[in-house]
């Protein structure tokens, strides 16, 4: 059993830290709540006592605490500290060396490893001064997670969404170095994101594949021992801790790059792969009065490659984006591309660029339908998933 002290921020993701302290308590962690006067206005004081099973802690100026040190004491007794959310506000005042409350005391005044876990609007995290905070938290020894990616309250979309409460278990964990580690010793490769197929020097062939689920699975696949080589199509998201990246951007760099990263033990294959392209022009396409014709030329299957050749992986797992009839079709496609397992999944909503996914796994046993999760969620859940079925095959 580990000591955890989580600092909750003022932050609607505040909600969130109930979810992440049952999961810390089923498995096993004391946990130890410190809420900041802006915390204290998303959830209440009994709320995470009763989750905790511990009194909670909300001022520096408490009588009874204080006559005892009680912030030196909170901030020496845990084995780790965990701020989320982390405000801009609150992560700008770390940075600071501030002291003014008892969140920002007990972590000046702690020599146990801290974890922080923002949420903010998107242009306050990509403010200036909030790059220039975290790089400073990162140079002083703190783990700073990088935010999901999605809608927010306040209406916009990017990143600044406070991580699953599950992603932050397993990043608690790691730091903890207690976290599950059954793909130690493992290569398994991931591809992700799009591919661009060029037309002209300006114009391409692509898809609306955002990358994050495939990035996801990378971190999770890496958070329990494996060594991951990701090889990412053309998207702006930043490498998941402890992962080799590989940028391309046609679907032949791709499978170039995938024959060139065997042998593996597991591929997952995320990437939307683009199914043509076309001899592309030397110089920008112009308008002539009607529509150009364009060639067609089938791009190499890289899945049903892999799932065939002499490095094939012990366990090949395809992905099938769907907009109807979405579990017949990923049964047909197993069969006809030869791998193990497909996750299928309907594009036809949100799900492209969005934050959450719904997926049914198929394989030779049958179809398991998962409910609606975020994506960091549905990445963890494979991950344990490739795990067992690892162990189990010679």
């Amino acid at each position: 059993m580990k000591r955890i002290l989580l600092i909750v921020g003022g932050g609607i993701a505040a909600y969130k830290t109930c979810e992440l302290i049952r999961l810390l308590r089923g498995r096993g962690h004391a946990v130890r709540c410190v809420l900041t006067e802006g915390g204290s206005h998303f959830v209440t004081p009994m709320t995470l006592a009763a989750l905790s099973e511990q009194p909670v802690h909300t001022s520096l100026w408490d009588l009874k605490d204080e006559a005892e040190m009680g912030h030196i004491q909170l901030s020496r007794q845990a084995d780790l500290v965990v701020v989320a959310p982390a405000t801009a506000d609150l992560m700008a005042r770390m940075a600071a060396g501030l002291a003014g409350d008892l969140a920002t005391t007990l972590l000046l005044a702690t020599d146990k490893p801290v974890l922080v876990a923002p949420a903010m609007n998107v242009r306050m995290w990509t403010h200036p001064a909030t790059v220039r905070n975290v790089a400073r938290l990162r140079a002083d020894g703190i783990a700073v997670m990088d935010p999901d990616e999605g809608a927010m309250a306040c209406g916009e979309y990017g990143p600044g969404r406070l991580p699953e409460p599950v992603a932050i278990l397993a990043a608690i964990e790691a730091a903890l170095g207690i976290g599950d580690r059954s793909l130690a010793g493992r290569h398994v490769l991931v591809t992700a994101g799009p591919t661009h197929e060029p037309i002209d020097p300006v114009r391409y062939l692509a898809n609306r594949s955002s990358g994050r689920q495939g990035f996801a699975i990378a971190r999770a696949l890496a958070a329990i021992g494996a060594r991951v080589t990701l090889i990412a199509g053309p998207v702006a998201l930043p490498t998941p801790a402890g992962v080799d990246r590989i940028d391309v951007q046609t679907a032949r760099e791709m499978a170039d790059a995938v024959v060139g990263a065997m042998p593996a033990d597991a591929a997952v294959m995320v990437a939307a792969v683009a199914d043509w392209h076309v001899a592309p022009l030397d110089q920008k396409l112009k308008k002539a009065g009607t529509p150009p014709a364009l060639t067609l030329i089938e791009n190499p299957d890289i899945l049903a490659h892999l799932s065939v050749g002499a490095d094939r992986p012990r366990l090949v797992i395809g992905f099938a984006a769907e907009t109807e009839r979405v579990i017949d079709h990923a049964i047909a496609k197993r069969l006809r591309k030869g791998c193990d397992w497909i996750v299928a999944n309907d594009v036809s909503g949100d799900v492209m660029g969005g934050a959450d996914n719904s997926v049914h796994l198929v394989t030779a046993s049958g179809v398991e339908t998962w409910e609606r999760m975020a994506k960091e969620a549905v990445a963890i859940r494979l991950a344990r998933r490739i795990a067992d079925e690892l162990q189990e095959r010679p």
